[in-house]
């Protein structure tokens, strides 16, 4: 989600140490430290402005949330929504999701979502998207054994593919949907921006979610 340079973002977020973490790297193995509890750790990459990740901590307030997003203007917008929000389960990391073993030790997420994803068109780029088998094995070491990824995209080749390659990981789905709001898996679900944006055009919206295969895993 590419939005215009907002002034100030960085001194935005630099004010808020206690929802926006500045040095990453320390937080790794120490995110339960962070939040004050042992309560499920639930990220999301991607996080835009911030809609998807403050609706969730609000409805789950026994669930620690990350939101994670690389640009500084974007992350300062879904901290606005954090604020205004009043939840207090809910840290942003500004950093590149492609490096997420630098932040996470090994088994100490719970879930994952990743929503509406850059779909990297090109056939070139395929090892980009994050729905590609490089991108699940990094999945793989910071998820517990029990842990979910949950994706969600209007975008239906790039859903093709990431059903091709869940597979091809090692992984097995839960379950998945070419029609998420039509679908028993609408309940209780929580819109982005961008796809509160794509239903009222009247896009389907496709949804996966799945876990490691333990047998390919051994």
């Amino acid at each position: 989600m590419r939005v215009r340079k907002r002034k100030g973002a960085e001194e935005h977020l630099a004010n808020h140490p206690q929802y926006v973490i500045l040095e990453p790297e320390a937080a790794k193995g120490k995110w339960h430290e962070l939040f004050g509890n042992d309560n499920p750790i639930h990220i999301e990459v991607g996080s835009g402005k911030g809609a998807f990740i403050t609706g969730m901590a609000q409805q789950n307030p026994d669930i620690n949330y990350i939101g994670i997003d690389i640009q500084l203007s974007v992350l300062s917008y879904a901290l606005d929504k954090v604020l205004a929000s009043g939840a207090e389960n809910v840290k942003l990391l500004r950093v590149d999701g492609s490096a997420l073993t630098n932040y996470f030790e090994d088994g100490e997420v719970d879930m994952m979502y990743l929503n509406f994803s850059d779909p990297w068109p090109k056939d070139r780029h395929a090892k980009r998207r994050l729905t590609s088998k490089e991108y699940w094995a990094r999945y793989d070491r910071i998820l517990c054994p029990e842990g979910r990824v949950i994706f969600k995209t209007d975008n239906r080749p790039l859903f093709d593919f990431s059903l091709e390659q869940v597979e091809v990981a090692g992984w097995e789905l839960d379950n998945y949907t070419f029609d998420l709001h039509h679908s028993e898996y609408a309940e209780g679900n929580v819109m982005t921006e961008y796809e509160e944006r794509f239903t009222a055009k009247g896009n389907p919206i496709c949804r996966l979610v799945a876990h490691r295969d333990p047998q390919k895993n051994k």
